[in-house]
């Protein structure tokens, strides 16, 4: 293998945490240490890979998700040592594997899945986390199906049990899974979606991407919405990713054994539940957290993604980009998602 590298090193703001960003080439040996700047906590960074069957992969594209912001910031639930290299998804073409590696050879153009590392022109990971790229699918698209694809087809799929059909409702519409949501909800399940989200625009968003109904719950009320819209039966499944209000609003939105699944806060307020309204209707209420299938179920979650590029291929779903920032502009781009001005998917090109 090769030993060398080639470090850059870039600040992010995100919040009011600042993370030392690297980009660097490196198979082995220990990143060298950089004083983090003022505010910054400090700690040790290694882009080794500890795994018998690595490989490094040059990458062209890096999802953004929520998540890598509020790991920015220490939010999130699991926990990185500062300085640490943020993005937990990418797109790219193998550069080179290690002599146990027989999924993936030199050349081969793959999506992966890392907890952190993606946002770098080259990453390590183990031959497990990869994917092959189907042919006619970019690498634009494809860098978009890991963590919005994969949330909803777990969602949909695994927890919710979604029948042809039924009526989905999904909170954060035109968000990147919002928008997966609807997608798969359509084109694969055969299912009608009621999309909310807080502007006209976000709603015409989500009508374009196959949604029946849209509902402005800036002032709109959503549980009258909804039961006008179904004539006063209530919405079968509700993707929910917004919290707070809404959480409850969407709750009581829900028809006889409805079934709603938690997936967020992105309006920063944890609900709680209210048990009585899950007797009154039979309904139930559950939560699902994408990254724990790789730990608890991996042929689960390597099955969601498969799936998803397969779709992809097939031209059944349609990937929604929102924008796409350099790899210079990471700072523009976290911003761009905190002050909620995005739609669709949001990622990072590092050519």
């Amino acid at each position: 293998m090769t030993h060398g590298r080639d470090c850059a090193r870039q600040f992010i703001a995100a919040g009011d945490c600042r993370v030392l960003l690297q980009h660097d080439r490196l198979w082995g040996g220990k990143t060298p240490s950089a004083s983090p700047p003022t505010g910054a906590r400090p700690g040790a960074a290694s882009r080794s890979s500890s795994s018998a069957q690595p490989v490094r992969v040059g990458v062209h594209y890096c999802g953004l998700n929520f998540a890598d912001i509020l790991a920015c910031q220490g939010l999130y639930q699991e926990k990185h040592t500062l300085p640490f290299t943020p993005g937990m998804e990418f797109s790219g073409t193998v550069m080179e594997t290690g002599g146990n590696v027989s999924a993936v050879k030199e050349g081969c153009r793959v999506v992966g899945v890392t907890g952190t590392t993606a946002m770098a022109e080259e990453c390590v990971v183990d031959q497990k986390m990869l994917w092959r790229i189907p042919e006619g699918v970019s690498y634009e698209d494809a860098a978009v199906l890991p963590v919005t694809y994969g949330t909803a087809t777990l969602v949909l799929d695994r927890r919710a049990r979604l029948q042809p059909g039924e009526t989905v409702l999904v909170t954060a519409g035109a968000g990147a899974t919002g928008l997966a949501v609807i997608d798969l909800a359509v084109n694969i399940f055969k299912a009608k979606v009621i999309a909310a989200a807080g502007s006209d625009a976000k709603c015409e968003l989500a009508l374009k991407s196959g949604a029946s109904h849209s509902v402005n719950y800036s002032w709109s009320n959503l549980r009258d919405e909804v039961k006008r819209l179904t004539d006063g039966r209530g919405a079968d499944v509700a993707v929910e990713a917004v919290g707070g209000d809404i959480f409850k609003a969407a709750l009581q939105s829900l028809a006889w054994e409805g079934r709603i699944v938690v997936i967020g806060f992105a309006g920063g307020k944890i609900p709680s539940i209210p048990a009585n309204l899950l007797l009154l209707k039979n309904v139930s209420a559950m939560g699902m957290y994408w990254s724990r299938y790789q730990k608890e179920n991996f042929p689960v979650f390597s099955s969601a993604i498969s799936s998803a590029l397969q779709y992809c291929q097939e031209g059944k779903i349609h990937p929604n980009i929102g924008a796409v920032f350099k790899l210079e502009e990471a700072n523009e781009a976290f911003n761009h998602v905190l002050q909620r001005k995005s739609t669709g998917k949001v990622i990072i090109s590092m050519k």
